[in-house]
């Protein structure tokens, strides 16, 4: 669950290994955002400069266990809906069977994830059509 991503040397690099500290990737655009963030925000800046290293972890921490709890709780709120909806019940029924609950929870899951995602697609391609259609004078 960790939200920094590090970077396997390659074959031969002594630099990251000999001081046993990983190479962390840095992303041009976040790093922009966030140089953004920080010039929009310098009083917000400095607090967080101030704060002691460990209460930086910890606010880290809480931010993952907070992101966690919003998609348990929408997981939760997708099997309900499948569940109070008897077509989609009985269609996850047949797809699912021979499946334990847990394996069976998390297809659907799965599942309405990818429908979603496919739905907010289409629905983006036809706002942007529909924008890009116009009369010039």
């Amino acid at each position: 669950m960790s939200t920094i991503k590090t970077k396997t040397p390659p074959n031969g690099a002594t630099d990251a290994t000999a001081s046993n500290e990983p190479n962390h990737r840095i992303n041009p655009e976040v790093e922009t955002k966030i140089d953004n963030w920080i010039e929009d925000n310098p009083k917000d800046w400095n607090y967080i400069k101030g704060l002691p290293i460990d209460r930086l972890r910890r606010m880290v921490i809480l931010n993952d266990l907070r992101k966690t709890a919003a998609i348990e709780r929408i997981d939760q709120e997708t099997l309900k809906a499948v569940n109070d909806d008897p077509k989609r019940k009985q269609s996850y029924d047949i797809q699912t069977e021979g499946m334990s609950a847990e394996q069976r929870d998390e297809y659907i899951i799965k599942a309405e994830r990818e429908r979603r995602r496919i739905k907010q697609q289409s629905q983006d391609q036809t706002q942007s059509r529909k924008e890009g259609v116009g009369v010039g004078v």
